[in-house]
């Protein structure tokens, strides 16, 4: 989180979230397990645009789909950045910190061009 006198990007939406749902009432049903159920359900949603879709044609999304995509994928941020605020993360930073992670887990050398599963790797000597 940044200072209060200059809120980040993220932090202005964490707090125009907080905001509407203060105005509503609706903080009770905000609980960690409503917000996560919610979250699972928005991004359902969004793979359902692209159920029965081939590949290329998941690419070329007709104007009412890309709108529901956007849709979908402003529902998800929403959930996501309020289930994060709730225990203090930035989802930010916790995608940086999972990006080192990801770069440990998955180096380039060993991972280019497959999509096996990271269990699945041979040993570094090829």
């Amino acid at each position: 989180m940044t200072d209060k006198a200059h809120p980040s990007e993220m932090d202005q939406l964490r707090l125009a979230l907080q905001a509407f749902s203060r105005e509503r009432e609706w903080q009770p049903f905000h609980t960690t397990k409503n917000l996560a159920m919610a979250l699972s359900v928005e991004v359902s949603e969004l793979v359902e645009l692209f159920q029965w879709h081939t590949p290329e044609q998941s690419k070329k999304l007709t104007l009412k789909n890309r709108l529901r995509l956007g849709e979908e994928v402003g529902d998800v941020m929403i959930y996501l950045t309020m289930l994060a605020a709730r225990h203090g993360l930035d989802p930010l930073q916790c995608a940086r910190e999972k990006m080192v992670l990801n770069e440990e887990k998955y180096p380039a050398r060993q991972v280019r061009g497959k999509a096996d599963k990271y269990t699945e790797y041979g040993s570094d000597s090829e």
